[in-house]
Parts: structure tokens; C-alpha cells; sequence
């Protein structure tokens, strides 16, 4: 399988990302890698998807620094490849990080990636959806019980006004944003730093805020999913709880958080069965839920993480099924020649 991932930029990822670990899996099985920053695409005069790729050399990487060293050393294996021959287009890049220097980025991206469609390579997630999916409003499209009630808005009235009809409780974080960036968590007492926090959050743009869960202060749970289920290998799920023991509201890894084994309960289950549709509909085949008690936080569609977490938990191969599931993707496509769309072929 000829399988490329999509990267914000290849200087900036880190070990302990899940493309990495995706990316080494697929190496190590024999599978032709290529890494593909946002600002690297070419399309030439001969209607053609290119694009300047780092591609790993060997087949034996030890473990995801010893491919990290040499994707990031004073010789990387650089070449011009056709994005359009690849199988397997895997986007795994966060908008969030482009915000202030590269806004471009995220959206051209996902434009070429459209384009690569038309020859027939498998796109994951499925980039038309994934460019309505931008921001955090996606998040108000599923159905309402799985959401905490919510504000989104620039006005900081309207925020202090949803905050105060909650108790004077709430959190507010950016509509655009991630790994626990801008996140305020209010208590009855911040409500005479209400108005910073407001003006932080809405200085790049809209603001969510939304309803306190008090099992937040325990952490959160972090579920993948992969074709619209909760991903599972050998009886065990791909799931963790998150948590911060710092004092800090947020659990994110990025922002300090720590992580233990965890399996989903009946409300995560539930959760998920819920979503599903939406999920399937929009051809989001890797997916992360940050659950909290009966809600959902969150619905990650750009960059789940946690696989490397979730293997070293469990001592599953997670990331072995997943590119398994994609050379299976792979050869449904072949048979059906084209008869298959890219969200079907996304989620089957």
C-alpha cells in the first residue's frame, strides 16, 4: 500500500504523536510512507497533485523516535511524489496551530486533497466534510443530548449572561482552537476576571461557552473510534481517562495532563452509538470523543490522538489494525473500480 499523512509540518511533529506511530507501523510492515506538510503541495501543468514529501528508508524502525530522528536529521529522504498514485491519504493535520501564522494552510490542504479524490485515492477523513468541520460549531450538529448546553458568541454580555444563568459556572474556550489552548474554567468567584478571560478567547474570534460538568475536575475520557465504532482489538478498547493532578482544570497531554487505563462505560457507549450516524454519514473514519460523565466534550475529526497512549496501556496493537483496515480499504476499492464513493469507502 503507497499510504501518505498529512502533517501540519513535518519539523514540528513530535514521538509521542499518533501519526508517527501510524507512519512506523506501516514502514515496519512494508508499506511505502510519505509525509506531507500543509505548505507542500504542488499541482503542475500536467493536471497533476504533486507534492515535496519526506519518505522513510527503512523497514526496522526500533520505535517512533528512531523514525522522528531520521524524518527530522540533516538528511531526510525528500522526494517529489504523485499524491495522485498514493491509496491511502490519511489528514492528520491541526487548523488550530495555523491560526495566527498560516491560515491558508489548513483550508489548501484540504482543497488538494479534493482534488486527489478524482483519481481514485482513499482520502481519510473525508475532506469535503472535514472543511464543514473547521471549527467547533461541527460539534453542535450532533444530536442534542450528547451535548452540554452551549453560547457561542463574540459578545461578551451574551457569554456573561449564558455564565451567570448556569450558576456563575462554565467554561470558555475558543471556537477555533486545541489541546486545551484559551481554556477558562469559571467558578463563583472568577466572576471579577470574567471580562479578561472573555476578552483572551474572543481576541481571535468567536467564543464557546458552555455548561460546567463537574466530573470534569476528574478528568475526561478519550474513546477512538474508526468506521464509526468504538475502535476495538482483542477484546479491548482504544480508550483512556486523562486527568490532571497539577491543580490545572485541563486534561489535554499537551497541557500536562497524565493518562490511565480505562474502559468505556455504558454512558461512553451510549455516546457513541449515538454520533455513529453522523460520523458514518461524513465519512470520519478516525474520530476522538472526550467524554464527561453522560456528555460529550468534544469530537475530535482532525487529529485524534492517544494511539501511542492506548498501545502502551494495553499492550494492543492498535495501530497495526488500523493500517490492516486500510489495506482492506484498499482492495474494496480495486474490486468495486470506482463504483465506491469516498465516504463509502471511508467507513466500510
Amino acid at each position: 500500500m503507497r499510504l501518505g499523512f498529512v502533517v501540519n509540518d513535518v519539523g514540528t511533529e513530535q514521538d509521542n504523536y499518533t501519526t508517527i506511530r501510524l507512519a512506523r507501523t506501516a514502514a515496519n510492515l512494508g508499506h511505502d510512507v510519505a509525509l506531507i506538510g500543509l505548505g507542500d503541495f504542488i499541482y503542475d501543468a500536467t493536471d497533476t497533485v504533486r507534492a515535496r514529501a519526506y519518505v522513510p528508508r527503512a523497514r526496522d524502525y526500533a520505535d517512533d523516535a528512531a523514525l522522528l530522528a531520521e524524518l527530522q536529521g540533516e538528511d531526510p529522504g525528500i522526494d517529489r511524489i504523485n499524491v495522485d498514485q498514493l491509496d491511502v491519504l490519511m489528514l492528520r493535520s491541526d487548523p488550530a496551530e495555523e491560526l495566527v501564522d498560516r491560515p491558508w494552510a489548513p483550508n489548501s490542504a484540504l482543497l488538494f486533497a479534493q482534488l486527489v479524490l478524482r483519481r481514485g485515492v482513499i482520502v481519510v477523513n473525508d475532506p469535503t466534510h472535514l472543511t464543514d468541520a473547521s471549527n467547533k460549531t461541527y460539534f453542535q450538529h450532533f444530536p442534542e443530548d450528547v451535548r452540554p448546553l452551549t453560547c457561542i458568541s463574540r459578545d461578551a454580555d451574551e457569554i456573561k449572561s449564558f455564565i451567570a444563568g448556569q450558576g456563575g459556572r462554565g467554561v470558555v474556550k475558543p471556537l477555533q482552537g486545541s489541546g486545551g489552548q484559551g481554556v477558562f474554567v469559571v467558578k463563583e468567584s472568577d466572576n471579577g476576571n470574567l471580562n479578561q478571560m472573555i476578552d483572551a478567547v474572543t481576541r481571535d474570534g468567536y467564543a464557546i461557552a458552555q455548561e460546567y460538568l463537574p466530573g470534569a475536575a476528574d478528568g475526561d475520557l478519550r474513546l477512538l473510534m474508526l468506521n464509526g465504532q468504538p475502535l476495538q482489538v482483542d477484546g479491548r478498547h482504544a480508550c483512556f481517562r486523562r486527568y490532571n493532578d497539577s491543580g490545572d482544570a485541563r486534561s489535554n497531554i499537551s497541557a500536562g495532563g497524565k493518562f490511565e487505563i480505562a474502559e468505556p462505560d455504558a454512558d461512553a457507549l451510549r455516546l457513541a452509538k449515538l454520533v455513529a450516524p453522523k460520523l458514518v454519514r461524513d465519512g470520519m473514519y478516525f474520530v476522538g470523543l472526550d467524554i464527561v460523565g453522560d456528555k460529550l466534550m468534544e469530537v475530535n475529526v482532525d487529529t485524534p490522538g492517544g494511539i501511542n497512549m492506548a498501545e502502551e496501556l494495553t499492550g494492543v496493537d492498535f495501530s497495526g489494525h488500523i493500517i490492516a483496515d486500510l489495506v482492506r480499504k484498499v482492495r474494496l476499492r480495486d474490486s468495486y473500480h470506482g463504483q465506491l464513493s469516498n465516504v463509502e469507502l471511508s467507513m466500510l
